[in-house]
């Protein structure tokens, strides 16, 4: 794979993966662009990155949230003592909660064999609808709560929320951080809240893109995949913490309004006869 390439995905997975702009349908448009044929000597390749930068994601989450990290570890304990209502072991529980939906979902695709391929148009459409939702929802929803008042109800709300994002395109930050604002949850609280949830979500997705790659066989752990895997990590960590300064004073009117952009634009050049 081509050094450039590399850079380029690993660059846009730790980028977007926690800004509500969509992940999977930049990553999809990168590889459109980039390799338009698909081609078969680079599926394994893009298999074994797309590990190696969802690794460097989780682990860019874990660090920048170790304290909740710590909240959490310590509420596993609780629970398994038997004390269940300690912050910690409720927070663990609406996590888990949270992350039921899109596992169930997730698993069911990858055994159906579901794959959405170079599907720009599909993309194009839910940036633009889902941008547009982000943006009426932050703009009309009061924002009081905070992480305190979650219950299991907006945990799975959020949670069936987050399983639409498996559709290229929708964001699963984005559309978590809409269900959790329409909740009427705080702008830095619904960031606080997705991302915390991207832990299971981002590790199960590694973990199934682990398990193919190991299906095909001739799995190598290359300076490649080290490289894509620093990259992630760092540019993850960068756009959480620039992310979450942005909220305490600003909306998210920019990220939609970025989307809007990309949505419209892409349509236009799809239905004007161009090809991704």
């Amino acid at each position: 794979m081509p050094l450039y390439f590399l850079i380029i995905l690993a660059l846009i997975q730790g980028v977007t993966e926690f800004l509500p702009i969509s992940s999977s349908g930049h990553l999809l448009l990168a590889h459109a662009a980039l390799d338009p044929e698909g081609t078969a000597n680079l599926f394994k390749q893009n298999l074994l990155i797309d590990v190696a930068v969802h690794v460097g994601t989780l682990f860019s989450v874990l660090v920048y949230f170790r304290r909740d990290v710590g909240t959490m570890l310590r509420g596993a304990l609780d629970a398994i003592s038997g004390q269940r209502k300690t912050e910690g072991a409720r927070l663990n529980l609406h996590i888990l909660i949270s992350s039921l939906p899109v596992i169930a979902a997730g698993f069911t695709m990858n055994k159906l064999g579901i794959y959405w391929g170079h599907a720009v148009e599909l993309v194009a459409w839910t940036t633009l609808i889902f941008g547009i939702l982000l943006w009426v929802v932050d703009a009309i929803k009061p924002a009081t709560k905070t992480l305190k008042d979650m219950n299991a109800l907006h945990a799975l709300l959020i949670g069936a929320a987050q399983a639409i994002a498996l559709i290229p395109g929708t964001s699963r930050s984005g559309i978590t951080m809409t269900a959790a604002r329409a909740l009427g949850y705080t702008r830095t609280e619904a960031a606080h809240y997705s991302l915390l949830i991207a832990i299971i979500a981002i590790g199960g997705a590694g973990t199934l893109s682990a398990f193919n790659l190991i299906e095909m066989g001739d799995v190598s752990f290359t300076l490649n995949a080290l490289i894509a895997m620093a990259l992630a990590f760092i540019s993850g960590l960068v756009a959480i913490a620039l992310m979450m300064k942005w909220l305490e004073k600003a909306s998210f009117k920019i990220f939609a309004i970025y989307r809007i952009i990309l949505g419209v634009g892409l349509l236009a050049f799809i239905y004007s006869g161009g090809a991704l």
